[in-house]
This record gives C-alpha cells, structure tokens and sequence, in this order.
C-alpha cells in the first residue's frame, strides 16, 4: 500500500514522503496512529503543493534540534546511588533517571531519546547517547557516585 507519512517514523522516512508499506502495517499500526495517510490522487498533489512548508518545517526543527545537541554535549550530569559491597549498584541507572538528571539542568530531554544498551550498573563516568532527529544526535557524560 502506498501511504505518504504526516510525521517521521523511525526506520521509515520523514514527513511528507511517499512510502511503499505492507496493507497490515498500514491499516493495523500506521493509520489509526495517524502517522500516515493513503496515496490518492488528491493526497499526492496536496503533499507535492505543501512540500515547501514541509522542507522549512523540517529544516527549523533540524536546526533547533542542533542547537540543543550542541548544549547537552557540553553537560555532563550526577546521579547518586546506594551501593554494596565492592561498590556494586544496588539496582540501576536507567534512561528515566538521566532524563530527570538533565531536566534539574534546565534541559528538556524525553525518556526515549536517551539511548542505552544497557542499564548502568557500575559507578564511574559513562558516556550516553541522546538522540534528537534521524541525523543529529550527542553524547553526555554521566557520573555515577555512591550517594552518602
């Protein structure tokens, strides 16, 4: 089924392309989310015509989106946690809790940006990802210590 996409979905495209989808993804998961809308006629010239505002659209978001990677590489944040013997965490630190971490800096960062393979599970300084568009993304540093 073709549908053109009305936001950009991860490992699919961005707003405003044409897209080639299987008839059960499109009507199971796409469409009730209202991330896309079927391929008419109509709807392809409406897309081709609003193309323009698109591309500025995507363009001011891409460069705001720069900007506040640009600040976050520059932090590094310090979470404090119980541990046990030989230093081991008494749970972890998870995308939630650096979320939070660089919320009380005055950044606003969604949970589901923050990129890790795995749970932070050791004191030391770890170094994360966070992922803002399709293209930009930035690291920040994060320190765990045992809290007193």
């Amino acid at each position: 089924m073709l549908v053109i996409l009305r936001e950009n979905v991860e490992n699919l495209g961005r707003i405003g392309d044409l897209v080639n989808v299987t008839n059960g993804f499109a009507r199971n998961y796409l469409i009730p989310r209202k991330l896309v809308m079927v391929a008419d006629p109509a709807n392809v010239k409406m897309i081709e015509n609003q193309k323009k505002v698109l591309e500025k659209k995507r363009l001011a978001a891409r460069a705001v989106s720069q900007e506040l990677a640009k600040k976050i590489s520059d932090q590094s944040v310090t979470i404090a946690r119980k541990v046990g013997e030989n230093d081991k965490l008494f749970g972890s630190v998870t995308q939630s809790d650096i979320a939070d971490a660089l919320k009380k800096t005055g950044l606003s960062v969604e949970k589901r940006m923050i990129t890790l393979d795995n749970p932070i599970k050791a004191l030391g300084v770890h170094t994360v990802t966070v992922k803002f568009d399709q293209d930009v993304s930035s690291t920040v540093k994060v320190w765990v210590v045992k809290e007193e």
